[in-house]
């Protein structure tokens, strides 16, 4: 992929080179630019648009734990990414982890458990918490992480919840 700054990019730079990266990158720059938190409306437009463009060019490309990349087809869309996260915001008392591809939930979830079997999380009794994996995400392995050991080959960040909680709001 070239230079985002030849392509016209001005807020994804460094560029990223996975779906995982880039994701990392739109939640920086979203709590960053978001308008409840000092920054500027047109400013944030644009993070989407070029979060949107970049997603469709990397979408199929991620790492694996070893730090290799590599390709594999999925069906995600930009915006499916930023409604989940949208909806989750909205619980209280909860935890929300993004572990590479993976989303993760922890907390006072059980208020939440039908909401979030729709959205097609599943549950994790060993480490007592709700996933989403990816689009045609299968086991390979069996044997069982700790969410440390996932956390420590994947990287982790989690997502603040009130100055999204914020903009949804204000959006609503």
């Amino acid at each position: 992929m070239k230079d985002c700054k030849k392509k016209g990019y001005e807020h994804f730079t460094p560029t990223p080179q996975t779906a995982e990266e880039l994701k990392k990158m739109y939640r920086q720059l979203a709590f960053e630019h978001h308008p409840d938190n000092g920054g500027d409306i047109e400013a944030m437009k644009k993070v989407n648009a070029e979060y949107a463009e970049l997603f469709e060019r990397l979408k199929h490309v991620h790492t694996n734990a070893q730090g290799e990349r590599y390709t594999k087809e999925t069906q995600e869309t930009p915006e499916h990414f930023i409604h989940i996260i949208n909806e989750l915001i909205r619980f209280d008392n909860i935890l929300i982890e993004i572990i590479g591809s993976f989303i993760w939930v922890s907390g006072d979830t059980k208020p939440y458990k039908d909401i979030l079997k729709e959205m097609g999380f599943k549950w994790s009794s060993n480490k007592s918490a709700w996933y989403l994996p990816p689009e045609g995400y299968r086991r390979r392995s069996r044997k069982d992480y700790s969410m440390d050991d996932i956390r420590g080959m994947y990287g982790s960040k989690e997502v603040e919840s009130e100055p999204y909680r914020k903009l949804v709001e204000s959006n609503s």
